[in-house]
């Protein structure tokens, strides 16, 4: 399926996008950075059609992406003060931190790790999508491991059409490059992935 909400989000099209999130599909939508492929973040079997359409190793962790901050103390435990300070200056937006985790999170978006990275886009459509799906979203980049992040649906449709239940097109992307990643180590922020 493809949705062309270029100049404005249909009511009746986000409710077909969010019940293929809540019925374990996978999804092409816009963030402000790059095109995510995602999957509801509980659903472990969801999450793993991910790394087979991307062509993804089981060993690369996934962002979870979230609509509001509350949504953190599900998914990640023991937040510091730092932390805490990154969160409220830096979400929403291109910014993605890494946290410890709540069991809440499955293995497998955590590739094996006791941690998991947090974002909050900062879109409208990515927010619009994650808020009625009801569930935090797992959603790398919309590409073929190794290959360019798509900004655009027609730099990704070609590569990923079939492999996906739908795919909402909101145009360009406003920043074109993936968020920067933190981890915060003895209280001290250390860049993992800058923008």
């Amino acid at each position: 399926m493809y949705f062309n909400w270029k100049k404005s989000t249909n009511t009746e099209e986000l409710k077909i996008v969010c019940n293929l999130i809540k019925n374990g599909e996978i999804v092409i939508f816009p963030t402000e950075t790059v095109y995510g492929i995602g999957a509801n973040a509980y659903d472990e079997e969801a999450v793993g059609k991910i790394f087979m359409a991307k062509g993804r190793s089981l060993d690369n962790p996934l962002i979870v992406h979230i609509a509001d901050k509350k949504t953190i103390y599900e998914i990640a435990t023991d937040i510091t003060t730092v932390e805490q300070k990154l969160i409220d200056h830096f979400m929403p937006g291109p910014f993605t931190l890494v946290l410890d985790k709540t069991d809440k999170i499955p293995t497998i978006v955590s590739a094996g790790l006791k941690t998991v990275a947090v974002r909050m886009p900062d879109n409208v459509i990515a927010r619009g999508i994650i808020t009625f799906s009801g569930v935090p979203i797992v959603a790398p980049s919309a590409n073929i491991s190794g290959r360019p992040s798509g900004t655009s649906v027609e730099d990704i449709r070609k590569e990923l059409e079939g492999k996906v239940s739908a795919i909402v097109d909101g145009g360009e992307t406003e920043i074109g490059l993936e968020s920067t990643v933190v981890r915060v180590v003895n209280e001290v922020p250390h860049i993992l992935r800058p923008r």
